[in-house]
């Protein structure tokens, strides 16, 4: 199972476009305190819309709660990173935490070298600072979801109202 984890997520809004991510791939959604909102807020809601009874998500207090609990590979996600998200040959046998940093800092220092070898890194240009945090969770879920051969998903659509 692929694990989406926001460290100190501090917009609403990302946090609702997230949660609608892993509700449409399966992937746990697991939010580290404090929070910059409340998960009652409507604009949480408004940007999950109608995916919140499809979602599974787990609140913790703090990282040491957080790590305590879970187990697997993680792998940090920065700008930091020394390695490109589609360059890691995500586990197949394993749980994936992939974690993420809150809007306004990123993860914190210890945290990325405490665990550099496992910081990993979109491509970008190097003058803009980031893309905004959940089209970086969406990115870095689907390579992971890739090479696992999308499990549990489905891979065809159909137009409405033509024959199959």
């Amino acid at each position: 199972m692929i694990h989406i984890v926001l460290y100190e997520p501090e917009i609403p809004q990302n946090t609702g476009n997230i949660s609608r991510t892993c509700a449409v791939t399966g992937c746990h959604l697991h939010l580290i305190e404090p929070l910059g909102f409340e998960l009652s807020d409507r604009t949480i809601r408004r940007a999950g819309l109608d995916y919140w009874q499809y979602l599974t998500v787990s609140r913790y207090p703090n990282w040491d709660d957080f790590i305590s609990k879970n187990e697997g590979e993680f792998y940090f996600c920065s700008t930091k990173g020394q390695k490109c998200h589609s360059e890691v040959e995500y586990p197949k046998d394993k749980d994936i935490y992939l974690v993420f940093g809150k809007e306004s800092h990123g993860l914190p220092e210890p945290l990325l070298e405490a665990n550099y070898e496992r910081c990993i890194r979109i491509p970008m240009r190097g003058f803009v600072r980031s893309l905004n945090l959940s089209n970086a969770v969406a990115v870095v879920a689907y390579e992971a979801l890739r090479q696992l051969g999308y499990p549990d998903l489905t891979d065809e659509g159909h137009l409405t109202g033509r024959p199959d």
